[in-house]
């Protein structure tokens, strides 16, 4: 068995209350476990091969009140119009729209570009889901 290893770690109130009510509803004995999982399920995202084909979404909750934002996200998305395929946009309320990219490129390519979203000011959440393209699936 591995050693393990304590740590502290320091969290909004607010975002820890919401921790443990996930925790609770997902029925986990402690937060320990909680977090070993997290952190291996964002482990296990990094195995993709860098050059394995993939299809997936890219999911962005931003503001859409914040400056050029609208502008730079239109310029992303065009200089990967070869890896986006289909976009979606939602008007969440009055001052936040979410969009859903379907991609289908490299891994790393769908990772650079869901990361260049991320980094952009405004952008509140970035989720990246991906598979296997229908070739590689047994």
């Amino acid at each position: 068995m591995a050693h393990t290893v304590r740590f502290g770690v320091s969290l909004d109130g607010a975002l820890l209350k919401r921790f443990e009510r996930r925790i609770r509803r997902e029925g986990y004995d402690n937060r320990s476990e909680a977090i070993r999982d997290l952190i291996r399920e964002s482990l296990v995202a990094e195995q993709w091969g860098e050059n394995d084909n993939v299809v997936g979404a890219i999911t962005l909750v931003y503001d859409h009140h914040v400056r050029e934002l609208s502008e730079r996200l239109m310029h992303i998305q065009h200089h990967h119009v070869g890896e986006i395929v289909s976009t979606l946009h939602v008007h969440l309320d009055r001052d936040h729209c979410m969009e859903t990219l379907v991609v289908r490129a490299k891994a790393a390519r769908a990772r650079h570009l869901a990361d260049s979203l991320r980094a952009l000011r405004g952008i509140k959440h970035v989720a990246l889901a991906m598979t296997a393209s229908a070739r590689t699936l047994p």
